[in-house]
């Protein structure tokens, strides 16, 4: 009975790999997006200095911005 658990995993691997050839155009911008949450749910839950004003969104976009500007800088710099 166990071995039969087993048989959802290469249907799902076939499945994926399918999606991922369709999204593949979309990739780098969902990746992006993922990457830029990711960013935001840092600075705003585990960098606490940022936090203990009143304003808390104003400095969690700033370091958002500033982080923009440097990643535009470095690949324009090279």
């Amino acid at each position: 009975m166990r071995q039969l658990s087993g048989l959802v995993e290469p249907v799902a691997g076939v499945l994926g790999a399918a999606a991922v050839l369709l999204i593949r155009p979309i990739l780098p911008y969902a990746l992006a997006f993922a990457a830029g949450a990711m960013i935001y749910v840092v600075v705003e839950e585990l960098i606490p200095e940022s936090q203990r004003e009143s304003e808390t969104h104003l400095s969690t976009i700033g370091a958002m911005l500033g982080f923009t500007v440097m990643m535009m800088l470095d690949v324009a710099l090279g």
